[in-house]
């Protein structure tokens, strides 16, 4: 079994040490969907939903949670980021975003792209939660990471 890297040897937390890692270009990309109504679906396509544009506000949003990630996430790194972007494709049932994000540096930028993943989600939520309570947000998850001593990774 792989060992719990926040640990230390007695178990408890801490922030791992990456002081001796060489930099290196890092990227990764996490999605996630959130099923809607098609009422819903049509405010956000049509840019009329009553709280504004709600791709643009989510994307912001997403860009944002990435470049925080450690003020979130109480053992993660601060990461310079090089790049966050965030993609939305709608479908008949709702919305898939994927988040990618890069950095050159010592640690990976996994949990940059799932938290901006999730807030983009979320923000797309907030805004249209007046017209549809049923929605539902699933499958965030890392799809590819690239960079650092374990290399590149795929998602089936």
């Amino acid at each position: 079994m792989t060992e719990l890297t926040h640990l230390d040897e007695t178990g408890a937390a801490r922030m791992v040490d990456v002081g001796g890692k060489q930099p290196s270009a890092r990227e990764a990309s996490a999605t996630g969907r959130i099923a809607m109504s098609a009422q819903a679906l049509a405010l956000v396509h049509d840019a009329s939903a009553r709280k504004g544009d709600v791709l643009a506000t989510a994307r912001i949003a997403g860009i944002m949670a990435a470049k925080r990630t450690s003020d979130l996430i109480p053992l993660c790194h601060p990461l310079p980021l090089t790049r966050a972007a965030i993609d939305m494709a709608a479908d008949d049932t709702g919305i898939t975003v994927t988040a990618t994000c890069a950095t050159t540096g010592q640690t990976g930028v996994e949990m940059e792209a799932l938290t901006a993943a999730t807030v983009a989600l979320l923000t797309l939520y907030d805004m249209v939660k007046a017209v549809d309570k049923t929605m539902t947000i699933e499958g965030v998850r890392v799809i590819a990471k690239s960079g650092g001593k374990s290399g590149d990774w795929t998602a089936r």
